[in-house]
């Protein structure tokens, strides 16, 4: 192999590797969803070894908390690792919850207004990157699109040792379009 066959093989590699980061995107599938912090823990998603897989669950025990609040904390406690929920974080969800508790389903396939944000199954959701995914050492920012929005949501990841953790998790829950059951416009 030439000098210059070895230099364009390595810039291939540089240009695939930034591909890679700047681009990526991974769909996860769950016949169900986790209803309890040990079914979640089951998954093999809850390896926790990469930022997408942390991203996925997190929409996972965020329908949960719709459903059973004390549950759903449990699940969040765990995807946050070393440090649990604040009592602003506490506070954030419930909030966020008082009015709606459709949010985190508008983020699977096939949930819409029109349909009050039922998802298709299996539950399949899509977690993607975008150029500053990665800007910061230590952290990955990725983003979900939601049936109910318009941009994509952001949720922030943590690196400790080789696991990824829930960082930030404000940003998937903005408000999305009314279901058409809620809509008294509709």
């Amino acid at each position: 192999m030439s000098i210059f066959d070895n230099l364009r093989k390595k810039a291939d590699e540089a240009a695939n590797a930034v591909k890679g980061a700047f681009g990526a995107k991974e769909t996860f599938t769950f016949t169900a969803l986790p209803e309890s912090l040990g079914e979640l823990k089951a998954l093999p998603e809850a390896a926790l070894d990469t930022p997408f897989k942390t991203a996925a669950l997190t929409v996972c025990a965020l329908c949960v908390y719709a459903a059973a609040p004390s549950i759903g904390e449990e699940m969040l406690n765990f995807l946050k690792g070393p440090e649990e929920l604040s009592n602003l974080d506490k506070q954030f969800l419930k909030d966020r919850f008082a009015d709606t508790k459709l949010v985190p389903f508008s983020y699977f396939a096939g949930a819409t207004p029109e349909n009050d944000y039922t998802p298709a199954e299996p539950f399949t959701l899509t977690v993607e990157t975008n150029p500053y995914s990665f800007d910061n050492e230590g952290y990955a920012k990725l983003f979900l699109k939601s049936g109910g929005a318009d941009s994509p949501r952001e949720v922030v990841l943590r690196k400790k040792g080789e696991q990824w953790f829930l960082w930030q998790h404000q940003g998937l829950l903005p408000g999305i379009r009314k279901a058409k059951s809620e809509d008294k416009w509709a």
